[in-house]
């Protein structure tokens, strides 16, 4: 199986995924809301309430077997979440830079410290790039249930464009 078979399946799931929590959502919709009479106009909407989360929510897919599969968990949520900033194909032969990062959580997922592993040769703005995009994405779930210590490494693959693909997708 070649990387590119590989990250077509990954994208189909994604697809998959994307439109069953669309799906989803738009029948939860459907169900809260009230019955109308004949000429009745729709209840004006509400703000959210302070301090709400109005972004995107993810189903609970239940806590990860292993490290292996929370580590595949936080790179797909990083994909996620810096989709802009992602490329999902394969990485060129030539890649920018390569920074590595050490993310070490409290128990809920939230992070509690990043530390740089590697800095790459060139380019080195990459790494504040890399350390920005998991901050952006934290929390990742609670890791309580996994083996101490809870931290784990990432690598960061940089095109020339600095669009990065978590190594644990490749």
């Amino acid at each position: 199986m070649t990387n590119g078979d590989r990250n077509e399946g990954w994208r189909a799931r994604v697809l998959a995924w994307s439109g069953m929590v669309a799906g989803a959502a738009s029948f939860l919709v459907g169900c809260a809301q009230a019955p109308r009479g004949p000429g009745e106009a729709p209840p004006a909407a509400r703000p959210p309430a302070a301090g709400a989360h109005t972004g995107p929510t993810r189903p609970a897919l239940g806590p990860a077997r292993n490290w292996s599969e929370y580590r595949l968990r936080v790179a797909q949520r990083l994909a996620e979440v810096n989709a802009e900033r992602v490329y999902l194909d394969a990485p060129p032969d030539i890649l920018l830079a390569i920074p590595v990062l050490e993310i070490e959580l409290n128990a809920d997922g939230s992070i509690r410290r990043i530390e740089v592993l590697r800095y790459p040769g060139q380019a080195r703005d990459t790494t504040q790039i890399a350390i920005d995009a998991v901050r952006r994405a934290a929390p990742f779930g609670s890791v309580a249930h996994l083996p101490k210590p809870w931290k784990f490494p990432e690598t960061f693959l940089f095109r020339d464009d600095r669009r990065f693909k978590p190594r644990t997708l490749d």
